[in-house]
């Protein structure tokens, strides 16, 4: 009878590898780079505009934060994960992200 382990080799991103993975995600599902007047349509659930202008100023100062040296903490990498899950089901309702 023979046991085989998995690798210790295959270790986890650092988290400033995570993070960095994290916002490229968020840049390719989401479009922060979108003009305010395409977002705004008057009638909406939530305000995609606001939405939009806060997590790309949170993508911002990570990618900053990151081209600096600093290390994010595993809180940090959760918490604008959960944030930009919430900012695309607003935008979703609103039509403005693929379902």
């Amino acid at each position: 009878m023979s046991v085989t382990f998995t690798s210790r080799n295959k270790m986890k991103p650092k988290t400033a590898e995570a993070m960095s993975q994290l916002l490229c995600e968020i840049r390719k599902a989401l479009p922060l780079d979108r003009s305010d007047i395409l977002l705004c349509r008057r009638v909406c659930i939530g305000c995609p505009k606001k939405l939009i202008q806060y997590l790309r100023r949170e993508v911002e100062d990570w990618e900053w934060a990151l081209a600096q040296g600093d290390q994010p903490s595993l809180g940090d990498i959760s918490s604008l994960a959960k944030t930009s899950r919430k900012i695309y089901k607003a935008l979703e309702k609103n039509g403005l992200v693929a379902s």
